[in-house]
Parts: C-alpha cells; sequence; structure tokens
C-alpha cells in the first residue's frame, strides 16, 4: 500500500460494511481526491487511533522524567492534543461501473474536523 498525507473532501452516508454491533452507521460515501471522485462500494475496516498521549510532557512531568528546568512546571498543551484521536476507515471504491479500482486508507481526525487519505492500494 503506498502511503499519502493528502486532504480529501468526503460526503459521508450509509455504505455497505459500515456497521457497528448490528447498527449500521454513516461513513465516507464519497471522496474527492486529487480532482477525482470516487464512489465508495464496500467498508472493509474501521478503527480509532488515539494520540501518543504517553510522550507527553504533562505524563513525563508526573512520574518526574521530565527533562524541563528543576522548579518550572511543565508547558501545559490542551487536552485535544492528549485526546486526539483519529478515525480510519479502509474502503474498497471507483471511479465508475461495478468494478472496484482500488483499497484505501481515509483518516477523519476528530482535533480539526479534517479528512485525508492516507493509503491507497490498486
Amino acid at each position: 500500500m503506498r502511503r499519502y498525507e493528502d486532504p480529501v473532501e468526503v460526503r459521508r452516508g450509509r455504505v455497505h460494511g459500515a456497521e457497528v454491533e448490528g447498527l449500521e452507521i454513516e461513513g465516507p460515501e464519497q471522496f474527492l481526491w486529487r480532482g477525482r471522485l470516487w464512489k465508495v462500494r464496500r467498508v472493509l475496516a474501521r478503527w480509532v487511533e488515539t494520540g501518543a498521549w504517553w510522550q507527553s510532557s504533562e505524563v513525563h512531568a508526573a512520574l518526574g522524567t521530565d527533562s524541563s528546568v528543576p522548579g518550572e512546571p511543565a508547558r501545559l498543551r490542551s487536552a485535544g492534543d492528549l485526546l486526539g484521536e483519529r478515525e480510519l476507515w479502509r474502503v474498497e471504491a471507483g471511479r465508475g461501473g461495478l468494478e472496484t479500482d482500488g483499497v484505501f486508507e481515509l483518516s477523519f481526525d476528530w482535533t480539526d474536523g479534517r479528512w485525508q487519505l492516507i493509503g491507497c492500494a490498486d
């Protein structure tokens, strides 16, 4: 799978394979990538990744392993930095007809509300 970090526009809707515990959820139905419209045929997988909270200065300060100047408080970041999550979708998508043109990985960042295409195998 080739890796990317390309912004995409996504239209959400109901797609085949987007269920959680038997309930349908909205997922990426179409996406616009590099000026081309792709229609999602099927969701292959969906998962959520959290940010690397264990590497934050706040955690190191709490553990006493902070490398900042002694006596100075650790610089606090926003809760979004510590709790940042992104939703990942692996989908089959095509540009026309019934054939599948490729498998794509799309990422939705909850912190900034942004979609990205992060992988493609065609």
